[in-house]
C-alpha cells in the first residue's frame, strides 16, 4: 500500500472559530474540511502547511505544534497519512482558491451543520480541537 504524506492546518480566529474550506475536487468534492493537502517532494511539514493554507485560503500562517495524526484510505489503494498542525494567521486576505470552492471561519454549531469530510468532526472532538 502506498503511503501518501499529507498535512492539515487548524487555524482559529479571535473568536476561536475554525478555518474550513469546501473541497472543489475529489477526494471529498463539496465536503468541508480543514485546509491541507499532500506534502510535495523536498518540503517539510511546516512548509507544506503554510503553502496549502495560502493556496486554499489566501492567508499567511505561522505553523505551530503537531495536534494529531490520522490515516484515511485514498484512491487506488493509497493510504493518506495526515498530520494536522496548529497554525496562526498572520496576514493575507481570506479568499477561496486552488482546491477550495469556499473558505470561512465557523463556530462549533456551524461546523456540525455542514457536510464535512469523513470523521473530521469526531477527530477534532477527540483532539479537543473543535471551535469554541
Amino acid at each position: 500500500m502506498e503511503r501518501v504524506d499529507c498535512v492539515g492546518a487548524l487555524v482559529y480566529d479571535e473568536q476561536h472559530r475554525l478555518l474550513v474550506v469546501r473541497r472543489a475536487h475529489d477526494p471529498g468534492r463539496g465536503l468541508w474540511s480543514i485546509p491541507g493537502g499532500r506534502v510535495e517532494s523536498g518540503e517539510d511539514d511546516p512548509t507544506a502547511v503554510a503553502r496549502e493554507v495560502a493556496e486554499e485560503t489566501g492567508l499567511t500562517v505561522e505553523v505551530g505544534d503537531l495536534v494529531g495524526e490520522v490515516e484515511r484510505p485514498g484512491p487506488r489503494g493509497q493510504l493518506y497519512v495526515i498530520r494536522d498542525y496548529a497554525a496562526t494567521a498572520v496576514g493575507g486576505t481570506l479568499t477561496a482558491g486552488d482546491d477550495a470552492s469556499d473558505a470561512r471561519f465557523v463556530t462549533r454549531s456551524e461546523i456540525a451543520a455542514l457536510p464535512t469530510a469523513t470523521l473530521l468532526v469526531s477527530t477534532l472532538e477527540q483532539w479537543n480541537a473543535l471551535p469554541g
